[in-house]
């Protein structure tokens, strides 16, 4: 895992952390495609995942739009996945 994909991961963490109230639930974790796409997975408690996601995904469409900006420097594509 390179710098910048942990860099994001925690960038990520710290987007959702406030979101949730079962944070002991919440985990981040990046891994890099055979592509070179950065792949950012969230896990929260199941009912957390509704506060993470937003009325009608604008919540996480919001944190893919963040991460997917600050990957955009060095010319990195990145995917955020919610785990149910």
């Amino acid at each position: 895992m390179t710098e910048q994909s942990h860099d994001l991961a925690a960038m990520v963490e710290s987007i959702v952390a406030p979101l949730v109230d079962y944070a002991e639930d919440l985990s981040v974790t990046s891994s890099e495609e055979e592509d070179g796409t950065v792949l950012i997975e969230i896990s929260v408690n199941e009912e957390d995942a509704g506060k993470v996601i937003g009325r009608q995904g604008r919540v996480i469409k919001s944190i893919r739009t963040l991460v997917r900006a600050a990957a955009s420097r060095s010319d990195r594509r990145v995917e955020v996945e919610i785990l149910d």
